[in-house]
């Protein structure tokens, strides 16, 4: 059996970046939650009003024998518009913004190079934030799992 790695990504609403990256072949769960603030297990209304400077992001668990970190990063650039500061589509403030948190040095290069390459992609710059991953807390139960437990589609921006 392969040993997993974490991924963590924001990507703005974290409903939508969860559904979409359990999708992927290869990942084995992802769970939404926060990220890259300075309150130990924050709420949601907390991160919401911006109390906190956490992201709402989703840490991925993959298999790097059926998906790279690169791939999924790849998935990442696709899913949401990186140029967006601070926002995704009608969602705004810090909560919402695009960031890649590294779990190695390896990731942060993988993830630095893929950026570069990005760019050319997009005719304003990429504003996603590449940093070491800090704690991340998972979200309240009825965040988990939002669309498969409420119906509806992904919150595609």
């Amino acid at each position: 059996m392969s040993a997993t790695e974490k991924a963590t990504f924001a990507a703005g609403c974290f409903w939508g970046v969860e559904a979409s990256f359990r999708e992927v072949p290869g990942v084995k769960d992802a769970i939404s939650g926060y990220i890259g603030g300075a309150t130990d297990s924050p709420s949601y209304e907390e991160v919401c009003r911006e109390d906190t400077g956490h992201a709402e992001a989703v840490e991925v668990t993959f298999d790097p024998a059926e998906v790279s970190f690169g791939q999924l990063v790849e998935h990442f650039w696709q899913m949401h518009n990186p140029t967006q500061l601070n926002r995704q589509g009608p969602d705004f403030g810090r909560q919402y913004r695009s960031a890649i948190f590294t779990h190695s040095d390896e990731q942060a290069r993988i993830a630095g190079e893929s950026k570069e390459k990005a760019q050319g992609g997009f005719s304003q710059p990429i504003a996603t934030l590449i940093e070491p991953a800090p704690t991340f807390w998972k979200a309240e139960e009825y965040h988990q799992r939002y669309f498969e437990k409420n119906g509806g589609a992904h919150c595609a921006i």
